[in-house]
């Protein structure tokens, strides 16, 4: 008997229970694999090309090549056969050594002797003894009759095999990546030819679950990956800092920290802690936290260095690290809400030590970091190319700056009078060149840097530009008018930009109380800080670096956010 079959190239569907003139295929090809084999040389196809055109039986050329195609089709639908019974009898076989798992019960011998309860940093005192380790599931290779778990407990990597009855329990059958385990059995060093973390394995003789992980959509490879969206990162970045680069970057920033309490030591720098809640200002008032302390406005602090001045006549030197707050709306890769300020003040120096202390200190502390093998090992796999900065550093005054920017035909955005971007016809910016007075902006800023390639001091920036208790240069000689320069300065980084900003501070009593009056800074609030010139002033000066960016330096990360525990910027205080 012969069949019909109907294809239309336009509005056919290549579906099962298809191929009639109401319900026509779409591909010729489709509707030979859709035919039994012992029809098909009974079968007339019929085709046509839309719902205009009449049907007709294909060419011998189209029957040709519409045959290959559906040879095609059927190695497809056998694989896809293939592997659906495969993982059927995948799923049947986990199913039956999940109910065989149930029967096993595991149980640590006595006869064994003591474990001795280590960190995975410690165990290299322990090869060939039994010992217990506690920490999460990092990585887990399941090979039926052995597993390989590599456990992770803060100070370190372990590699652990399970065999026989630590293998067949439901536990190990179970088990999830970042569940909490203890682990006890026999530390040997690894077969010659092969490689684990610490250069030896744990042969697991006992274990069990301390905390579960979920499985299936809360999986934790389902909530996280390489390519997941920053935001959700952001959201989920108490699971991120579980992650190797992640860890690494905060363990460099713990040592960072050690190496500057350690050269600051060294130095005869003491170490204090400023008040966070503040009723003064240091950097103007647009970026203050505002907050209301028991009835009395205060702010969150932007800078500790009216407090460290203050310390100076009775501790001498003085440093902090302390958290700073600037109320910015600022996204970019290099400004959070909250930092971490390195800040310090020295007393009875000038502006040429003030640079020269930053220098060394900064220059000391990563010679530490890259001294120790742990830590250097952290910045070479983080940074692998970073090298220890050349001194001294380049100084490069703010005049010669505008200078060479205008050299390099490096332009900024052209403002009017209140601040407001110039633009063309067009919308777009008008461009123009530096001009003494202009503060240079960050691209530009770091536009220079990246191509000089080294770190500079930019030192001399007009007193408008800068904060009211910053010393001013001397005019020189023969000079009466012109800009005003200051005795500041900021340390540019190659590829992140600023890094410390600093200055000499003004020692003159009659000059700080003017320095308030032309800010429209009310002094009264100041009483403490003014008093610092009325009993016994010197020549004093001091710095703040922010440590999430000489972090982002050394670790070569994108993004100072990267480099804080838990970032916040505008729009964002979770977690």
């Amino acid at each position: 008997m012969t069949t019909t079959v109907y294809v239309d190239q336009a509005n056919g569907v290549d579906a099962a229970g298809h191929g009639t003139i109401d319900l026509p295929y779409q591909t010729l090809a489709y509707a030979i694999f859709s035919t039994r084999v012992a029809a098909i040389e009974t079968t007339q196809y019929q085709i046509r090309k839309g719902p205009e055109a009449q049907y007709d039986a294909p060419t011998q050329s189209a029957t040709k090549k519409a045959k290959k195609d559906a040879q095609g089709l059927e190695k497809k639908r056998l694989k896809a056969e293939a592997e659906e019974n495969e993982a059927r009898e995948r799923q049947e076989k986990r199913e039956r050594r999940l109910e065989e798992s149930k029967k096993v019960v595991l149980a640590e011998d006595p006869s064994l002797p003591t474990p001795i309860k280590s960190k995975i940093a410690r165990l290299a005192n322990y090869r060939d003894k039994r010992v217990r380790v506690c920490g999460w599931v990092h990585r887990k290779r399941d090979q039926q009759e052995i597993m390989f778990v590599v456990l992770r407990d803060g100070t370190g990597h372990l590699q652990a095999v399970f065999t026989g009855q630590t293998n067949k329990t439901y536990d190990a059958v179970t088990l999830q990546l970042e569940a909490a385990v203890e682990l006890t059995g026999t530390l040997k060093l690894v077969p010659e030819g092969q490689k684990a973390p610490g250069g030896h394995e744990l042969v697991v003789d006992y274990w069990k679950v301390l905390g579960p992980a979920p499985g299936g959509d809360d999986a934790f490879t389902n909530k996280l990956n390489e390519q997941s969206d920053p935001s959700i990162l952001a959201d989920n970045r108490h699971l991120v800092l579980r992650g190797e680069t992640a860890s690494n970057v905060l363990r460099l920033r713990a040592a960072l920290l050690s190496a500057f309490r350690s050269t600051y030591a060294e130095h005869d720098v003491i170490e204090v802690t400023p008040p966070c809640l503040v009723q003064t200002q240091v950097e103007g008032g647009a970026t203050l936290f505002k907050l209301d302390y028991y009835g009395q406005p205060a702010f969150l602090t932007q800078s500790s260095q009216l407090y460290l001045e203050t310390c100076l006549p009775s501790l001498g030197d003085v440093f902090c690290i302390q958290e700073s707050f600037r109320a910015e709306n600022s996204h970019t890769r290099r400004h959070l809400s909250e930092y971490t300020h390195l800040e310090a003040e020295l007393a009875f120096i000038n502006f040429d030590d003030l640079m020269t202390h930053v220098e060394t200190i900064i220059c000391e502390s990563v010679d530490k970091v890259l001294a120790n093998p742990a830590t250097a090992a952290l910045v070479k796999t983080l940074n692998p190319n970073f090298t220890a900065p050349a001194r001294p550093f380049k100084r490069m005054s703010y005049s010669d700056a505008i200078e060479w920017l205008n050299e390099h035909a490096i332009l900024h955005e052209a403002e009017d009078a209140e601040g407001n971007t110039i633009k063309d016809a067009d919308g777009k910016p008008v461009m123009v060149p530096h001009a003494i007075g202009d503060d240079i902006a960050e691209a530009a800023e770091r536009q220079m840097t990246d191509i000089i390639g080294q770190p500079i001091f930019l030192y001399g920036f007009p007193a408008e530009l800068k904060a009211f208790y910053m010393k001013k240069m001397p005019r020189k000689d023969g000079e009466e008018a012109g800009p005003v320069f200051t005795e500041s300065c900021d340390l540019l980084m190659p590829n992140v930009g600023e890094i410390v900003g600093g200055s000499m501070r003004i020692a003159d009593g009659p000059e700080l109380l003017a320095a308030y009056e032309r800010e429209g800074i009310d002094p009264k609030p100041y009483y403490w800080y003014t008093d610092m010139r009325k009993y016994g002033t010197c020549q004093h000066g001091g710095y703040g670096l922010g440590v999430e960016r000489l972090l982002a330096w050394m670790a070569n990360r994108y993004t100072i956010r990267e480099c804080s525990l838990y970032p916040r910027w505008p729009g964002r205080a979770t977690p």
